[in-house]
């Protein structure tokens, strides 16, 4: 069998006939379906059905493909749901495997590839954090880690969230005085910095440390996130006696004050998960046609702290089945751990069994305890999950009203599935962005955010006219993309970040493009310049609509004007930042990430770089003497 990531593990085969007809239409889909099946084999896979757009649809998993396709034409058996799915498809795409359990992994690959509007949903907008800890470096640091895993290094997590990591990070400088610093400013420290002066790191930077020492330091760490603390906790129990007896009162201290970090971090576990090593616990709760499903993330018998999730697409689908779907999804960022608790088994438990511990390389258990201290740990994730989804419900109920108090405020056709909202940043011109986000009735679709660099230098000072740029871009690739506005991305309703001035920029520029049927308003300030909350919003027709200052849709309106604010000053200063990392070597030609690295690490600063000799250049690691040619012509050519 071939490896879980090999590329030529799957044979794809795209259906060559299209059934012609955008509107639903079941027996069309129907027929689409059963031309499919004559080519179908009766081994592993997975299927997607696409509409006439090509879009996907939904993705689904099979033991026997042609069986399980087969199902989708009797479809007076099928519910509701379903029976929508089949008259929107035109086209197949299948995709044949080796077995059940590799069609499984694919499937949840797919959904979050393609998140199709008829499968269950793993609604997650952001990657889970890790803490990594680094091994590519004499002093190793300690840090915050998303995304693919290709620095070398031990990864530990998931933590269930950014706060949860950076709490352990702190506990972990308290407790082991590991650097957290980056490489480029370890090297070029010549005196110990701050975290040294409070106790949160032994500065290896300058020799305060030797590298076995530090190398003790980091054990134990890795002791501590595998699950040993108590022999941690021993460890310096008796380091602290041994100093005492030697007199040396003032280490005495330093260690007694990690032993409190230690203790501190024992005490204030949420749920005590001693003795459970690895372990994931879920809970799924259900009301009112909504899903919660709570995870407890346990790590060395430690918890890394919760997360609710909401899955979407549950409506007619039942609820080991949504846990199941959920399970894929969730694994196929996250490495699984050895034991899986949860209320009741997903569906299909023995092929998700094979599936995670193929994926885990090693066997993986999922249990549903019946006694004992687990179905303790059960019941509290239950109780989260139910009280989590009461929350959800009831912030639903409300934002309900809200939307219909604003439908009525501005006379909308209707409330609006999607409500997007622009501002822009930049300090004088320079580093000129604008940002567009997104949302809806359940919330913010922070998958949906974007931002959009200012292309010409000249109106970067020029507010209105970045306006028009994001506004061009924006609805000019809708036009290109999706002319029917069929594919639930047009908005609804715009929110414009200002007043007459943006508001008229965006207007005109739609006109230009012949667009004249979107709902726009502009948000600005008072006329105490918003300090009393009492913003103006404008509309295209001329009018000005202002609010009490306690009205649930002004507050409604205000935190979607914040959360652009936010995220085009969070770009801004990323961008800013960006630009001011960049370096002289970074125009010297054959010079990559990883040479410049080693020059600046040997050197120290780019122009050092600069002024160095040749004979010192061709010294510098990883550079050799046509490299270092090629730099010193270039600086003194």
């Amino acid at each position: 069998m071939s490896g879980p990531q090999s590329p030529d593990r799957f044979n794809e085969d795209k259906a060559s006939f299209t059934v012609t007809g955008s509107q639903p239409d079941i027996d069309l889909g129907v027929e689409a379906i059963r031309t499919t099946l004559k080519t179908l084999p009766i081994r592993p896979g997975v299927y997607r059905m696409h509409d006439a757009r090509g879009d996907v649809l939904y993705v689904g998993k099979a033991r026997a493909l042609k069986n399980r396709v087969a199902n989708y034409t009797q479809v007076d058996r099928l519910p509701r749901r379903l029976q929508r799915m089949v008259a929107q498809t035109r086209s197949m795409t299948i995709v044949t495997t080796n077995s059940e359990a590799e069609a499984l992994l694919l499937e949840a690959q797919l959904i979050k590839r393609y998140r199709p509007p008829y499968n269950v949903l793993l609604r997650d907008d952001k990657s889970f954090p890790f803490i990594l800890l680094r091994e590519d470096h004499a002093f190793p640091r300690v840090q915050k880690h998303r995304g693919a895993r290709k620095a070398k290094g031990r990864y530990y997590g998931p933590f269930a969230s950014a706060g949860s990591v950076t709490r352990t990070i702190n506990a972990l400088q308290k407790l082991f005085l590991l650097r957290s610093c980056t490489d480029s400013f370890f090297a070029n420290r010549s005196r110990p910095c701050l975290l040294y002066q409070i106790k949160r790191c032994s500065a290896p930077c300058v020799d305060r440390i030797d590298p076995d020492g530090y190398a003790e330091l980091v054990r134990d760490a890795q002791d501590f996130l595998g699950g040993k603390s108590i022999t941690v906790q021993k460890k310096l129990g008796a380091a602290m006696e041994q100093a005492a007896q030697s007199l040396d009162f003032e280490q005495a201290a330093v260690i007694r004050d990690r032993l409190k970090a230690l203790t501190f971090i024992q005490g204030s576990q949420a749920i005590n998960a001693e003795g459970l090593g690895d372990a994931d616990i879920f809970a799924l709760a259900a009301k009112g046609g909504a899903m919660c499903i709570q995870a407890f993330f346990i790590r060395g018998g430690q918890n890394w702290g919760h997360r609710s999730f909401f899955p979407v697409h549950t409506a007619d689908v039942a609820e080991d089945e949504v846990l199941e779907s959920f399970m894929a999804q969730f694994y196929e960022e996250v490495p699984p751990p050895r034991l899986i608790l949860a209320d009741r088994q997903p569906a299909e438990c023995e092929l998700m069994v094979l599936a995670l511990s193929e994926r885990a390389g090693g066997k993986v258990r999922i249990e549903v305890p019946q006694r004992g201290d687990r179905t303790r740990l059960i019941k509290q994730a239950q109780r989260n999950a139910v009280e989590a989804l009461d929350r959800r419900l009831a912030e639903t109920t409300s934002q309900g009203k809200i939307l219909d108090e604003l439908v009525e405020a501005f006379g909308l056709e209707g409330v609006p599935d999607r409500i997007e909202i622009y501002d822009n940043s930049h300090i004088q011109g320079a580093h000129a962005l604008g940002a567009m986000v997104v949302a809806g009735p359940e919330g913010f679709r922070k998958n949906a955010y974007r931002k959009f660099n200012m292309k010409n230098p000249e109106i970067s000072n020029d507010d209105f006219a970045m306006m028009r740029e994001m506004f061009e871009r924006r609805f000019g690739r809708a036009q290109k993309e999706d002319p029917d506005r069929d594919s639930g991305e047009w908005p609804d309703l715009v929110l414009i970040d200002g007043g007459k001035g943006q508001l008229s920029a965006a207007r005109n520029m739609l006109e230009e493009m012949g667009i004249e049927d979107v709902t726009m308003i502009g948000v600005a300030k008072g006329p105490h310049h918003g300090r009393d909350g009492r913003e103006v919003f404008h509309m295209l027709d001329g009018r000005e609509i202002n609010f009490p200052v306690n009205h649930p849709v002004l507050f409604y309106l205000q935190r979607l004007r914040d959360e652009a604010h936010r995220f085009a000053i969070g770009a801004h200063r990323a961008k800013r930042s960006k630009a001011i990392t960049v370096s002289s070597l970074d125009e010297v030609p054959g010079i990559g990430p990883a040479r410049k690295k080693a020059l600046l690490m040997h050197f120290g600063t780019a122009r050092a770089v600069r002024d160095a000799a040749l004979d010192d250049l061709a010294r510098a690691p990883g550079v050799s003497k046509a490299v270092a040619q090629q730099v010193y012509d270039y600086f003194h050519g």
